[in-house]
């Protein structure tokens, strides 16, 4: 068989973190960075796996053979890694046993995002075994990693969406978001990666009333995208992080890392991790490089 290769998009989350989980409505973004994978024949009955990150390093390297996906074997001796795959095969198995039949493959996945920027490592793998397997590939997230599955609807999209979740089943259309004033918008790298797992727990213990939360995230997200003015866009992003703010009953990014900062924060996704959203008249990057935030990365840079 010749290589097959499939590509999945990476995403940022730009309203509706955590609540989107609870049906609010969420603009997302797929961005510019994402991965592949390729998948060849091979022998044994196993999957030889090999992991590339951005700069062309092998992050995982290891075998992993037909029958530890039938069984799910996991266990302390395996990677992370190698545990995380045989949970999302095993998934992918279930619902298409068919890939076992054949001798063995070669797969490679190639990031181009550094792993630990928190684009969506796992989801855009997740959507290209899916793709791969031609298998529902929100069911393969659901049942293997969890979460909302607006990453996955990233995964597949070329254009901006609005995605929720109505009675547990995903929701998304593309719509036409290009704000005029994305020149003063920016990407900042905390370099603190955060765990998607514990982020949801943490905010599964806290949400209590939330009705009343999801309608003022839903009037903010269409509000986002129908803003002109870049003072407009600030206002919502800030209305949004004090809403979210009571809601996790943790400090914002801004009062915790940035107080001196003339310009709106929001955070992205797991609160206090990975991006952060920069709203600034000036180009931000000398003080978040002076506060040792290296990684600034325009609008145009990020977004797709």
């Amino acid at each position: 068989m010749e290589s097959q290769t499939f590509y999945s998009n990476g995403k940022l989350l730009i309203t509706g973190e955590y609540i989107v989980l609870d049906g609010a409505k969420a603009l997302a973004l797929p961005t510019k960075f994402g991965q592949s994978l390729v998948v060849k024949s091979g022998t044994n009955h196993q999957i030889k796996w090999t992991s590339f990150d951005a700069d062309k390093s092998i992050w995982f390297e290891g075998m992993i053979s037909f029958e530890e996906i039938k069984q799910r074997t996991i266990n302390d001796s395996n990677s992370a890694v190698k545990n995380t795959l045989i949970e999302i095969l095993h998934q992918a198995f279930i619902q298409n046993p068919s890939f076992l039949e054949k001798e063995g493959y070669e797969i490679e996945t190639h990031l181009t995002f550094p792993r630990l920027w928190g684009l969506g490592t796992s989801s855009t793998l997740i959507n290209s075994i899916a793709d791969w397997l031609d298998i529902d590939a929100f069911e393969l997230l659901q049942k293997s990693f969890g979460g909302s599955g607006y990453d996955i609807a990233c995964a597949k999209s070329n254009s901006p969406l609005v995605y929720h979740l109505e009675n547990e089943k995903p929701h998304f259309k593309p719509i036409h978001f290009n704000p005029e004033f994305k020149d003063h918008i920016y990407f900042v790298y905390l370099n603190q990666k955060q765990s998607s797992k514990l982020a949801i727990a943490n905010y599964m213990s806290k949400h209590h009333h939330v009705n009343a939360v999801i309608s003022k995230i839903n009037t903010i997200t269409y509000e986002t995208i129908d803003c002109k003015e870049l003072k407009d866009f600030a206002k919502q992003m800030e209305k949004h992080e004090i809403i979210m703010s009571d809601v996790l009953e943790m400090e914002t990014i801004q009062e915790k890392f940035f107080p001196d900062f003339e310009g709106v924060i929001k955070s992205l996704g797991a609160w206090g991790g990975d991006f952060v959203m920069v709203i600034s008249k000036e180009n931000p990057k000398d003080y978040f490089k002076n506060k040792g935030y290296s990684v600034v990365l325009e609008y145009e840079e990020m977004i797709l």
